[in-house]
């Protein structure tokens, strides 16, 4: 499974957003690997990474045009997107549904698959901010699922809140349920 970034043809991404795709998936299979993960959640993990962001390169319109939800920011909307193309494609697994759909902001009822997507998305080594810390906490994660989570949900809050950025429902209820 590693290495494969095997996208849905509605599928619109750069070759940058490949390459984050493809981080994120090999995260995923190395720690479904190191976690002694059954074959069917590795499978998940692996579907969710692929997907998550195969429509961050869309455009506004066909992203509304899809979700047409006048509450939801461009930002977000690929995600929510995503999940209603991949359903429409037949896929009826509700955990990689979820973890696709929220991704960007979280969701308090996630199983491991929203969770560690959640992870390997913010943790991939491609990114360059806070670069030691994320390596540290992907590292530790096949150790303490539940301890890197908490602290990748705190980072993710914390610079929210630096930014200055609007905090989703979600976001804080997911917050609550891991403080």
């Amino acid at each position: 499974m590693s290495g494969s970034v095997e996208l849905p043809d509605w599928a619109v991404v750069s070759d940058k957003r490949r390459a984050h795709i493809s981080r994120v998936t090999a995260l995923l299979d190395q720690w479904a690997v190191a976690m002694h993960v059954g074959a069917d959640e590795a499978l998940a993990w692996h579907d969710a990474g692929r997907w998550h962001d195969a429509l961050r390169d869309a455009a506004e319109p066909q992203l509304r045009a899809i979700v047409p939800d006048p509450l939801l920011p461009y930002g977000v909307l690929h995600g929510p997107a995503a999940a209603v193309l991949l359903e429409r494609d037949g896929e009826r697994r509700t955990s990689v549904l979820e973890a696709v759909r929220w991704h960007t902001v979280g969701l308090a009822t996630w199983d491991r698959t929203g969770r560690a997507l959640f992870m390997a998305d913010f943790l991939e080594p491609g990114r360059s901010f806070l670069v030691q810390d994320r390596a540290f906490l992907a590292a530790q994660l096949p150790h303490d699922f539940d301890a890197v989570f908490r602290q990748a949900v705190r980072i993710r809050l914390e610079w929210t809140l630096r930014e200055a950025k609007g905090l989703f429902p979600q976001t804080v209820d997911l917050w609550n349920s891991v403080r």
